[in-house]
């Protein structure tokens, strides 16, 4: 389980879009996703913006290598 957090958005350079691009149209709690974080699946499960998705996952993954929140 990869989990996306608002750190990997602003290390994709697409953080000011977050909010009206994936959680506001998709009905996904931005304000839970703030504090924790959510799961790649979710995101994906919207089938909207795979490939922001896709590197949204990627850094998320060399986040968590470096050990990460």
């Amino acid at each position: 389980m990869t989990t996306i957090t608002l750190a990997d958005f602003r290390t994709c350079k697409i953080c000011p879009d977050a909010r009206t691009v994936f959680f506001e149209p998709h009905g996904l709690d931005w304000r839970d996703f703030k504090r924790n974080g959510i799961d790649v699946a979710k995101l994906r499960a919207t089938d909207d913006q795979l490939d922001r998705i896709d590197a949204l996952e990627r850094a998320a993954i060399e986040r968590e290598a470096r050990g990460g929140r």
